[in-house]
């Protein structure tokens, strides 16, 4: 199997993963459905630089500054930038849920218990 088909499988089994979590009646699922929601997004960002594996994003000396020679360091700015901020969004989300969970004693989102 190539490269590309392997990363597109990861980003489909992460996509999938979280969407089926956001459909839950839990607050921690839902925050685990949108964490892993970050993960493909975060890999998907990153896919859009082009695989492009030993190749550097930086121009050297003696290589053409071609795009056939390095790979596009936008999109790995942007995967940090976006880490960052789906951690500290993580971080916001759990805090809430706490708050939630102590005050109507019920981690559901609707408020009502479940049978299963």
């Amino acid at each position: 199997m190539s490269l590309e088909f392997l990363f597109a499988s990861g980003i489909g089994v992460l996509a999938a993963g979280g969407f089926w979590l956001l459909l839950r009646a839990r607050t921690f699922d839902v925050i685990l459905g949108l964490t892993l929601l970050s993960y493909a997004v975060n890999l998907f960002l990153f896919a859009a630089g082009r695989l492009a594996p030993g190749r550097t994003p930086l121009l050297k000396d003696g290589v053409a500054p071609l795009l056939a020679n390095h790979t596009d360091p936008l999109p790995q700015a942007l995967v940090l930038t976006a880490i960052v901020i789906s951690m500290a969004m993580t971080a916001v989300m759990l805090v809430m849920a706490v708050q939630a969970r102590v005050a109507n004693a019920t981690d559901h989102i609707d408020g009502r218990e479940s049978r299963a």
